[in-house]
């Protein structure tokens, strides 16, 4: 945004119609709207929010603007999460004395930024229109903005209770860590399910995958925690002698 915005700026903005990076709103009272709007553009390719626009004839009348009118702006921008820092620019209407335009420019998204929502919900553009974001593209961002919380060995495990890991292999990996001198000896002393959680293997009382990988010996529904190798007879693979199916991890490693 420039500095110093003037009315010819404006006429050049709105000379085009509304679009996927313009939307105008007659006045502040469609500010609860404007904001959804704004919402759209932080989460797509940007763009201006102007009121004291016509938005059918593009007419600019502006709108009178007091100290409430910029409370009222600035407590509508602090529903955005995460925060943004957005300067709102004032224009006179010299063919409508006292009015003001009132201007706003919202960056677009950037892969792998938190997504914009507006009062806890998402908004993002499809051409000119405003629409509430499906739930799978959210997800997306968000997986997108922080890939480690959402990685697939720290997802809870389907169908898989704390009882079902082998606690002589947890036991074990344990004494190993005391060993080691990476584990208190206190660890001898604490339940299977603590030792689990302070290792992060455990989400909602529930095993994650990684959980499993470690220290499951029921891995049948798991077949990318195994190996198939064989040993062929000369330079085809037409005949083998021998295969065998091994364990990615080594529960004894």
């Amino acid at each position: 945004m420039k500095e110093d915005m003037t009315i010819d700026d404006i006429k050049n903005l709105v000379s085009a119609d509304e679009s996927r990076t313009l939307e105008l709103k007659k006045t502040t009272g469609e500010l609860k709207d404007g904001m959804h709007s704004a919402c759209a553009f932080l989460n797509t390719e940007g763009g201006w929010l102007i009121f004291g626009i016509a938005p059918k004839s593009l007419k600019i009348i502006g709108q009178e603007v007091t100290d409430k009118t910029q409370q009222e702006i600035a407590q509508a921008l602090a529903g955005l999460e995460p925060a943004v820092d957005v300067r709102v620019a004032y224009i006179d209407v010299p063919e409508h004395p006292g009015n003001k335009v009132i201007a706003m420019h919202f960056d677009g998204w950037v892969w792998g930024e938190h997504p914009h929502t507006f009062h806890g919900c998402p908004y993002f553009k499809v051409e000119s229109t405003t629409k509430v974001m499906p739930q799978d593209m959210y997800d997306e961002r968000i997986r997108a903005h922080q890939p480690q919380l959402y990685a697939w060995e720290r997802l809870a495990a389907d169908g898989v209770a704390l009882a079902d890991l082998d606690e002589n292999l947890i036991r074990n990996s344990i004494r190993r860590g005391i060993d080691g001198g990476r584990i208190p000896e206190s660890a001898l002393y604490e339940s299977t399910g603590d030792i689990l959680s302070k290792w992060k293997l455990l989400k909602n009382g529930v095993p994650t995958n990684g959980a499993v990988l470690l220290f499951s010996n029921n891995i049948d529904e798991y077949p990318q925690f195994t190996l198939r190798m064989a040993r062929f007879v000369g330079t085809n693979k037409n005949m083998f002698r021998d295969i065998n199916v091994l364990k990615v991890i080594s529960s004894n490693c």
